[in-house]
C-alpha cells in the first residue's frame, strides 16, 4: 500500500516552511500591513498621501442660493399665488420670493406686471427690467425704486 502525501507530510509543514502556511504568511501581510517598512515602496509609488490630514472640513450648514429668472417667474406666478407667496394690495401684486425660497432675482426674460417683488437678491439688470413696467424690488427691506 503507497503512503498518500498527506499522511507522509502529517507533523511536519505540508512543504511550505516554518512560516509560509500559517495567517498572511509569503505575502507581507494582510491589509496595510508594513506600509512603514517592507511597503514602504509602494505606498510611495500607489498611496503618496496616505498619512496625514488633507484640506479642510465644513463644519455648518451651508444652504445654497436658489436662484429665478424673470421668465420662471412669470411662468411659476400661478402657482406662488395658489400656495400663498403673491398677495394683491390695491391692484399691484406683492410677490415674496423670500418665503418661497428663492434667494437670487435674475435678469433673463421677461416680466410685464406690475408689482412689488420682495427678494434677498437681485441683479442690476433684473432691476433696470423690472423698473422699466413699474416693478419695485425690495432686496431684504431696502427698496429700488427708480
Amino acid at each position: 500500500m503507497v503512503r498518500t502525501r498527506t499522511k507522509k507530510l502529517r507533523g511536519g509543514h505540508y512543504g511550505r516552511g516554518m512560516k509560509a502556511g500559517r495567517g498572511k504568511g509569503k505575502k507581507g501581510g494582510s491589509g496595510m500591513a508594513g506600509l512603514g517598512k517592507h511597503h514602504k515602496i509602494w505606498r510611495i509609488k500607489y498611496d503618496i498621501n496616505h498619512f496625514g490630514v488633507h484640506g479642510f472640513t465644513s463644519h455648518h450648514f451651508s444652504r445654497p442660493v436658489l436662484p429665478i429668472t424673470l421668465n420662471e417667474l412669470s411662468v411659476l406666478l400661478p402657482s406662488l399665488r395658489t400656495n400663498g407667496f403673491v398677495r394683491e394690495e390695491g391692484g399691484i401684486l406683492e410677490i415674496d420670493l423670500k418665503t418661497a425660497g428663492y434667494g437670487k432675482l435674475l435678469g433673463s426674460g421677461n416680466f410685464d406686471l406690475k408689482s412689488k417683488i420682495l427678494v434677498s437678491r437681485a441683479t442690476e439688470k433684473a432691476i433696470s427690467k423690472l423698473s422699466a413696467h413699474g416693478t419695485t424690488v425690495e432686496l431684504d427691506g431696502r427698496s429700488t425704486e427708480e
